[in-house]
């Protein structure tokens, strides 16, 4: 199906709009160069190589104490924040003093190890969270200037979860201003820097636990996704990440709240260096709602129908897929025809070309009783009235505004939508997710680009904003899906791909993570030679 008229109007006005105002930042902030060149240090300590699931175990047995984890993590942070700026803001001591209290427990349990682990499966084991989820006594500002000083109250539900699970929270990490974007940067805890190259972007909008956890400081985090906010991290920081099918883990006691429809596309999750810790992380997370899910189902591999989709099909918003990702796709399906002996079918599907539009559209869609979702404009002026972009933009030319050029752009996107959306796009999506469904049923698995290019440089997205889609459609689907890393390229940036099930089949996508962990061999400690 062509686009109309309208409709490539419409796209060459988003571009026009996008370039031009890429051009003006140039111009108006130049090149930073501090960091040029600079590295990070190199694990040294073996601790910080061993999964959540391992710390856990040798924690209940004796063989290490939580102090010793949470401290070791402590003085990796303390190394490598200054070259990335993942976590703004630590608790530390309270982090210490949680884990003498641990320690305190197992020396005084008489129950057995065996206890212990069904009790409280991540004592003792550090946790690092996005600042847009409430972790009482912390910011909960999510990068907006006008809630300088708020602070959480409460836990969001997958926070408490895990707490009570035993795991102790070290911080809270970066967003990109108000979550709406791929590079994690604001005005109240400035940019994050990718481990691999920091002159790069760790992604966005959980871009802080993505670098974080890509430079070792944490080993398990929490993300959330609506449009590739765990995914696009994970895949530039070279970690594993899920997204869950929507409304099994709690989305409340985030900040910007959901509106309109978009809990249906909404997803929290977690974010790893090691596959192992996906599953017990989303038992813990799912909470009341884990029997949606077939966890404990175990998944035989060779029964699984592979797929693999190399491309969206070529739309004229997005930039296509580099080669050098296509070729690790590929290599991919020719590893899971010769390690499991089943067949990875190539397909296609046109619809994906619409895969920016349908986002759009959907993201928009006022809820049962008619009410529209807020707009992003007035989040940006919240607590007082909405911003206006384009004055923003002006302020921003003379330093005065207190928004990122990121979150103007949105803001003047937004402007340019249409004020009632096409039903040709909301057909589109329909029949394509008639056709994926059909596809995936209860036992199918896809493969599908996580992004068109690997990690870009600071600031590139404003000229690429809709890259996202590829991570985007996964949500307006309401699909599961898990990224996985997938070694390093060319210029020693990670590789990933994202694996997709069908609706509430989340547990073979994380099956397949373990053995493309196996097979790729996973996280790359971006400090070694």
């Amino acid at each position: 199906m062509a686009l109309s008229r309208l409709e490539r109007a419409q796209v060459w006005l988003l571009k026009a709009v996008t370039e031009v105002l890429f051009v003006l930042f140039r111009f108006f902030c130049p090149r930073r160069s501090a960091l040029s060149g600079k590295k990070l240090p190199p694990v040294r300590n073996p601790l910080l190589l061993m999964s959540a699931t391992q710390l856990a175990k040798k924690i209940r047995r004796k063989e290490v104490s939580s102090v010793e984890v949470v401290q070791a993590y402590i003085d990796r942070i303390q190394e490598v924040n200054p070259f990335v700026n993942a976590l703004v803001k630590d608790r530390f001591a309270a982090a210490l003093q949680e884990a003498a209290q641990v320690d305190k427990l197992i020396e005084e349990e008489t129950g057995g190890e065996e206890v212990l682990e069904d009790r409280l499966p991540l004592l003792g084991v550090p946790l690092s969270v996005k600042e847009s989820y409430a972790l009482q006594g912390m910011p909960f500002t999510t990068g907006l200037v006008s809630r300088r000083g708020i602070v959480a109250t409460v836990d969001a539900p997958p926070v408490a979860l895990l707490k009570r699970a035993g795991a102790i929270p070290l911080g809270v990490t970066n967003t990109s201003e108000l979550c709406m974007w791929y590079e994690s940067h604001n005005h109240i805890y400035g940019i994050t820097n990718n481990p691999y190259d920091l002159e790069r972007i760790p992604g966005g909008s959980s871009g802080g636990e993505g670098s974080i956890l890509g430079a070792a400081g944490s080993v398990i985090g929490v993300g959330s996704d609506i449009g590739g906010s765990i995914r696009m991290p994970c895949f530039f920081n070279g970690i594993f990440g899920h997204k869950t099918t929507p409304g099994v883990v709690s989305c409340e006691n985030q900040y910007p709240p959901f509106s309109g429809r978009q809990e249906e596309y909404l997803s929290s999750g977690p974010m790893c260096r090691y596959a192992e810790d996906l599953l017990p992380m989303l038992k813990i997370m799912a909470g009341p709602r884990v029997n949606m899910l077939s966890l404990n189902t175990k998944v035989d591999l060779k029964k699984l129908r592979f797929f693999t989709i190399p491309h969206d099909g070529g739309s004229p918003l997005i930039t296509p897929v580099s080669k050098e990702l296509v070729d690790i796709q590929r290599k991919v399906a020719e590893r899971l025809e010769a390690d499991l002996g089943v067949k990875v079918q190539e397909v296609h599907f046109p619809e994906l070309r619409y895969s920016f539009q349908i986002w759009d559209t959907y993201m928009v869609l006022p809820d049962k009783e008619g009410k529209p979702p807020q707009m992003f404009a007035e989040l940006m002026g919240e607590p007082g009235r909405p911003a206006w972009p384009l004055w923003e933009l002006l302020k921003w030319m003379i330093g005065k505004s207190d928004h990122t050029l990121a979150a103007i752009v949105v803001g003047l996107v937004e402007m340019t939508r249409m004020s009632k959306k096409p039903s040709s796009i909301i057909q589109i999506k329909e029949k394509l997710q008639k056709e994926v469904d059909e596809l995936l049923g209860a036992d199918g698995v896809f493969l599908y680009p996580s992004h068109p290019r690997v990690a870009p440089k600071h600031h590139h997205p404003l000229l690429r904003p809709f890259d996202f889609s590829y991570t985007g459609i996964i949500n307006m689907l309401g699909l599961p899906v898990t990224q996985c890393p997938l070694g390093v390229g060319e210029e020693g940036l990670p590789l990933g791909v994202q694996v997709v099930a069908g609706k509430l089949q989340d547990h073979l996508t994380l099956a397949v993570a373990l053995h493309l962990e196996k097979t790729f061999g996973g996280w790359k400690d971006p400090g070694a030679n």
